[in-house]
């Protein structure tokens, strides 16, 4: 959907503009750029966009490195990668494949191309998230029931607290908005107030008990539920 935040990680100025001009004309206009590997890991981490595209000839910390970070910590390692490349880098291609990347495209690219794989892996990707169960520690989540279950103990959920749980531990580490959330829980321009979402969290924590601490406030912008390593 061209609501995805997408993150550009590219060096060469005339490059990072292309891939713009051509997410824009495709509707995705959520787009951040970083110019080296370092500020690309930032950015990642701190947006955590739904798809990045990583040219593998960096400054400083290479494509491969970013790519091997990225896919080593919890918070960003399901983020899908496409590489940018050249043809002389079919080695670091197939590096690039195995340590997680999901797919490549070689410069000069295709613009209709590079749009079908961007469309075909935030697909794949909307397609696993919306899978029937969610497994985080002692946590258990079962859509196709319903089911919420700590420990092999059932939670009384209401469905909105069942429904923010679900979001929240199937995205270990993100930072969701409290318009993010009533967003995906309720849809998008569903009237909604900081405070409604507030009083749902702390009616979670409430039922989750000492568990429920894994649900982070990120003052001054939302949620998140604490990254897998950590729970």
């Amino acid at each position: 959907m061209p609501a995805d935040r997408i993150l550009i990680i590219e060096d060469e100025e005339p490059i990072r503009e292309l891939l713009k001009m051509t997410l824009a004309s495709a509707g995705y206009t959520n787009v951040a750029v970083a110019v080296n590997g370092e500020d690309g890991l930032a950015a990642a981490r701190f947006r955590t966009p739904n798809l990045i595209l990583l040219d593998l000839m960096l400054p400083g910390l290479d494509g491969l490195d970013v790519c091997r970070q990225l896919k080593a910590d919890s918070a960003t390692r399901n983020i899908p990668i496409i590489m940018l490349t050249a043809k002389s880098e079919e080695s670091d291609v197939v590096v690039g494949l195995e340590i997680g990347a999901a797919d490549y495209i070689t410069k000069p690219f295709s613009r209709k191309i590079l749009i079908a794989r961007i469309r075909a892996q935030l697909r794949q990707r909307s397609e696993q998230e919306s899978a029937d169960e969610v497994r985080l520690g002692e946590l258990l989540i079962q859509e196709d029931l319903h089911s919420a279950k700590l420990d092999g103990r059932e939670l009384e959920l209401t469905p909105t607290e069942f429904a923010i749980l679900r979001l929240l531990a199937a995205h270990p580490g993100r930072v969701f908005t409290r318009n993010q959330i009533i967003g995906q829980v309720k849809g998008q321009g569903y009237p909604v107030t900081e405070r409604a979402i507030d009083v749902q969290i702390v009616n979670l924590r409430r039922k989750l008990g000492d568990w429920g601490a894994n649900i982070d406030t990120v003052r001054g912008v939302g949620y998140r539920m604490k990254p897998g390593d950590q729970v």
